[in-house]
């Protein structure tokens, strides 16, 4: 296993590498020059010429993404063209708004998935399990960004329960930086629950079938018993597998959703940086957002062999 996991974690780290070519490359060939955006188009080809010397563009691209790699290891995310500040200090503190939006998107997309999905999956021939599977194909087709106005309609303009935008630092008050978090978490872990749920029926129902399940059954043992003895772990991974493709999906969903509850978090930064031509913070912000997808990646194949010991003694 230790071989295995040595030889997965050289492929993350390969894929890293090639994910950072291909984001400062198609980051580098969008329209724009940062120095128009900068001094405005009235300003004067020797003016244009001597900001593009002073931020760095005028240096081959070999060496601009050397330094960018170098210094991303370091801890060192560059500095923004527009404003002149560090990255990094601004992308820690944006990722106190989106990191727990994600956890906490997550963390609802489960606790309703779960429970939803294994009652559809055991009662899949029963109304009730019918009723759900109709309820989670509803929430599939329902816009994360529409569900979560809806949400704001209700629970924040007519009931006024919960703040309708904006964001309360942690440092601040914990309790109200909570609140400003759960209609956007709320948008998001419902959507993705509904999805879920899905793969959580189907995985339940597929296990059900298995010859191994009808002689536990033909032993003697119960329907849930089977289940929780032979079959839960079997059915776990087709849905640790999504649950890792939502995972990535909410820290992409999260751009749209924070706009919408206009969060300081990484989706807004993102866009303003893009509106802006910064190219500098639009790297960071990427690659930051690449890298989270593969080493989501990475923790989902390595924990199958934490819960398949056959896939762990075939490798």
């Amino acid at each position: 296993m230790t071989v295995s996991l040595i030889a997965r974690a050289g492929i993350l780290a390969a894929s890293l590498a090639v994910a950072s070519v291909l984001v400062f490359g198609v980051v580098n060939v969008l329209p724009g020059d940062p120095a128009v955006v900068i001094l405005g188009t009235d300003a004067t080809p020797a003016t244009l010429h001597t900001l593009r010397e002073q931020l760095g563009l005028d240096h081959p691209g070999w060496e601009r993404y050397l330094e960018w790699v170098a210094g991303m290891l370091h801890g060192d995310f560059g500095r923004s063209v527009i404003s002149k500040t560090p990255v990094a200090p601004d992308l820690l503190e944006k990722l106190t708004v989106s990191g727990p939006l994600a956890v906490i998107s997550m963390l609802v997309a489960v606790a309703v998935s779960l429970p939803l999905g294994l009652l559809a999956g055991v009662h899949h021939r029963r109304l009730s399990g019918a009723l759900v599977g109709a309820i989670s194909l509803g929430g599939i087709a329902i816009p994360a960004f529409w569900f979560g106005l809806l949400l704001v309609t209700v629970f924040a303009v007519r009931l006024g329960w919960l703040p309708a935008g904006g964001f309360t630092p942690w440092d601040e008050d914990p309790l109200l930086a909570l609140r400003s978090l759960t209609l956007p978490a709320a948008a998001l872990g419902l959507i993705q629950a509904a999805v879920l749920t899905r793969y959580v029926r189907a995985a339940i129902v597929g296990v059900q079938r298995e010859d191994f399940i009808r002689t536990a059954r033909a032993k003697g043992l119960t329907r849930w018993q089977a289940l929780r003895r032979h079959g839960f772990r079997n059915a776990a991974i087709p849905v640790v597998t999504v649950l890792g493709v939502q995972l990535t999906s909410l820290l992409v969903g999260a751009i749209v959703i924070e706009n919408v509850f206009v969060l300081p978090g990484l989706g807004r930064l993102l866009l303003q940086a893009i509106g802006n031509r910064d190219l500098v913070t639009v790297q960071d912000l990427v690659m930051l957002l690449t890298a989270a997808v593969l080493v989501v990646n990475f923790l989902v194949d390595v924990s199958y062999r934490l819960i398949d010991p056959r896939i762990r003694e075939s490798r």
